[in-house]
């Protein structure tokens, strides 16, 4: 990298040109890092006059010389008293901010800095990483040596007031190693947490700084660099947009065996797949230090309960397991015998129910003795598994822990394949192994709603095992998920059911918002595909797991309703072989004058006289008062057309009733400047992305054909749409919206057989030209 500064003919620093810091920001990696830290000194330094009692200290990135290209600057202006130290202070900010540069100042004694470190922990932290840069050095060394020695005196009772402060962080920005787009800095595993880490090396609590903590530390502030530098401005969350991008400047590239064609890569993976697992890596690598040094911290600070010889008490917690000090460790028992295959799995199922950490040491020991499963599993194998899946809160450290000293992989030689396999759906929050273990999790909330609590939990855990391979995951996954299940030792018909949740685990959400829950013929082949109540009760519950495991914009309760409402009417079939007749038009609707508008909550009914295009026009009109359409359905009763429509606020305010229902009579009784307003708004909210697609369904109604459309989300979609269908002479009996992220499934129930190839290809290029 060039020269960050010019220097004058005496060899300081040019105020003028203090914006190359600026513009001269590339280079990864720790040399550069330091280059820019050496140029941001000699600028900095060129400002303060060599002046005796004051200093100019900086702390965060400066401080340690990690300087990113694009982060900003944490200073303190440290003083002994003197006088006119706000006019000094001015002429030291001012250039700092004229030149672009993010700063966080202060001015302060020496005693005024203690102070406050004194009070705030997180300014003790920061002083920490205190480095002299120009004024009175004396002052400056004497802040950093009294800053620390002060830190290495107190850390012990001040680190749980720092831990209730990093746990409020954690729960804001979750964890990195499993998030898709997690913060570098913020999130747990992240650039922050290797400061406390550092700080508790600092109070000799432990040696928490290993080099494999030191190799993982570089590497994410590496990446933070080259995310710098791909976006150009100071960024820290690694979105999924620039992962490729991040992965070419840091020279990671995932070529497949025989060829570097991208579209030869297995399962699709791509540079940023790899540059995002070894994030994960270096992120667990940094969580599980910390988790350790907490604990050396805890024992250290308050001990724990002591026999009459002054030795931690050994308590026993479950077969061959006892806790000592605080920490699951082997009974000495099961270290002289000849180990048990299954006693790994029994200390995880101890230390998730306990909810008691595993100690360093025994997963040491059960990595390197612990000796491999047969196939099929013992009982005692399977029950631990099934005990620590289904141990709630527990279940996600100790399985993080397992997976940690590889245990995992003795148990599921699959595990390799999964762990930290990205997920390229805007849906979903966590990487694929976080996300079936927290479907496990998820799961255990609904053990008490099914005859098979078990085969619940197993079949969340393995529901998505068949992700990242070609195809779809459903139908790949389940022969997998049965290969597992039958090594575990479960019988041939619970091996098969296994095989069926997985296989079918998406199809109660996928009907429920996209075929017409009225219709015969979607209960009957929902009913022919689950086959039985057991199957049934177990797949709702593991939907529901599913989409708590995904995300926030993976569930809803308009979709909570539908499916329970689809369960409901499929048991009455199974249960009974009855079918649901058509329901009856709302008796509201089919007497009195015209229009009939009636608004509830999460519905719209209008009736106006028998014509074309009145669900076109209430679709638009909803979409003028920002309310999105979930279902709607068509019909003619008597001369009245009749449209039923369920809602909700596409950004969630509920319109205001009397203007909502004053523009629908309107509209409905042809009012043109209604239409209009229609119409504008319609061409203003078209959506971008792929190209969209029309997949048409021959037999899943009773008296229509399916069209369904899959293109990108936009306000007035589905007016456009329907108008289309009505101007090409289609008559719409239903429709369902399906929203999966950006991204809309939306299927309409067309009167009529449209048996004619032609006449199919004229209205699907109508509705793709509306799109």
């Amino acid at each position: 990298m060039t020269s960050l500064i010019k220097r004058n003919a005496s060899g300081n620093a040019d105020n003028g040109d203090a914006n190359l810091l600026i513009n001269e920001v590339g280079g990864i990696g720790e040399a550069a890092r330091r280059e820019r830290a050496a140029g941001f000194d000699a600028w900095l330094g060129s400002l303060l006059p060599g002046r005796d009692g004051i200093a100019l200290v900086a702390v965060g990135g400066l401080g340690r010389r990690q300087c990113a290209p694009h982060g900003d600057l944490d200073l303190v202006l440290l003083h002994a008293g003197v006088p006119g130290i706000d006019e000094l202070a001015a002429s030291l900010w001012y250039p700092v901010w004229d030149a672009g540069v993010r700063l966080d100042h202060s001015v302060r004694t020496l005693a005024e800095a203690l102070s406050v470190a004194q009070d705030d922990v997180k300014v003790a932290l920061a002083l920490l990483d205190a480095r002299f840069v120009a004024g009175d050095r004396a002052l400056a060394d004497t802040l950093a040596r009294t800053a620390a020695d002060h830190w290495r005196r107190t850390a012990v009772r001040r680190l749980p007031a720092l831990r209730e402060i990093t746990e409020s962080r954690w729960r804001t920005h979750g964890e990195l190693a499993f998030l898709l787009e997690g913060d570098l800095k913020e999130a747990a595993g992240g650039l922050r947490d290797v400061g406390l880490l550092r700080a508790i090396a600092t109070a000799g609590i432990t040696d928490a700084l290993r080099p494999a903590v030191r190799a993982a530390h570089l590497r994410l502030l590496d990446t933070r660099d080259a995310l710098h530098q791909q976006v150009g401005r100071r960024a820290d969350r690694l979105l999924a947009q620039e992962r490729d991008g991040v992965a070419g400047l840091l020279g990671l590239r995932q070529t497949p065996p025989g060829g570097s064609d991208d579209a030869q890569r297995p399962g699709g993976v791509s540079d940023g797949d790899v540059l995002l697992r070894r994030v994960a890596g270096d992120a667990r690598t940094i969580s599980h230090a910390l988790d350790d040094a907490w604990r050396a911290a805890d024992r250290l600070r308050s001990g724990r309960r002591r026999g009459g010889d002054g030795r931690p008490v050994r308590r026993p917690v479950a077969r061959d397991v006892v806790e000592h000090d605080g920490e699951l460790v082997l009974a000495r028992t099961a270290i002289g015998a000849r180990p048990d295959p299954s006693l790994s799995l029994r200390i995880a199922a101890a230390a998730a129910t306990t909810r008691l950490p595993i100690a360093r040491a025994t997963c040491e020991w059960l990595a390197a003795y612990c000796p491999p499963l047969p196939a099929p599993w013992p009982p005692a194998a399977r029950a631990a598994l099934i005990t620590l899946l289904g141990a709630g809160p527990g279940l996600v450290p100790a399985w993080e822990t397992c997976d940690r000293y590889g245990l995992i992989d003795g148990w599921l030689p699959e595990w390799t394949r999964l762990r930290s396999l990205p997920q390229h759906n805007p849906v979903h929050r966590f990487t694929l192994d976080r996300h079936l273990v927290q479907t496990a999790y998820e799961a255990s909330r609904h053990t008490r709603d099914v005859e098979r609590p078990d085969l619940l939990l197993l079949g969340a855990f393995l529901h998505d095992i068949g992700k990242g391979l070609p195809g779809d995951h459903s139908t790949v996954g389940a022969p997998l998920a049965e290969a597992v299940a039958a090594r575990i030792g479960l019988p041939a018909s619970e091996v098969a059911l296994i095989g069926t949740l997985v296989r079918l685990h998406l199809l109660l959400p996928d009907v429920a918002t996209r075929r017409d829950l009225d219709d015969p013929v979607t209960i009957a082949r929902v009913a022919e595909r689950v086959g039985d109540t057991t199957t049934l009760e177990l797949l709702h519950a593991l939907v529901r797991a599913d989409a708590a495991a995904t995300g926030p914009a993976a569930w809803s309760d308009w979709k909570g309703r539908l499916v329970a409402e689809l369960v409901a009417r499929v048991r009455t079939a199974l249960d009974t072989g009855a079918l649901p007749a058509p329901p009856a038009p709302d008796p509201a609707l089919v007497a009195g004058p015209l229009p009939v508008v009636h608004l509830a909550e999460d519905r719209v009914s209008v009736a106006a006289a028998d014509r074309r295009g009145l669900l076109a026009t209430v679709a638009g009109c909803l979409a003028l008062h920002r309310l999105e359409v979930i279902s709607a359905d068509a019909s003619t009763v008597d001369g009245r057309a009749l449209v039923e429509c369920r809602v909700q606020p596409r950004y969630g305010l509920a319109p205001d009733p009397i203007a909502l229902r004053t523009d629908l009579r309107r509209a409905v009784d042809g009012d043109v400047s209604v239409t209009q307003r229609l119409r504008g708004r319609a061409l203003a909210g078209r959506g971008e992305g792929a190209a969209p697609r029309v997949v048409w369904h021959r037999e899943a109604a009773t008296d229509a054909v399916l069209l369904e459309l899959r293109a990108a989300d936009a306000a007035g979609l589905l007016y456009r749409v329907t108008c289309a269908l009505d101007e090409a002479g289609a008559q719409v009996r239903a429709a369902r919206i399906s929203t999966l992220g950006g991204d809309v499934v939306d299927a309409f129930y067309l009167v009529g057989g449209w048996p004619d190839d032609a006449e199919r290809a004229r209205l699907e290029a109508a509705v793709l030209a509306a799109v």
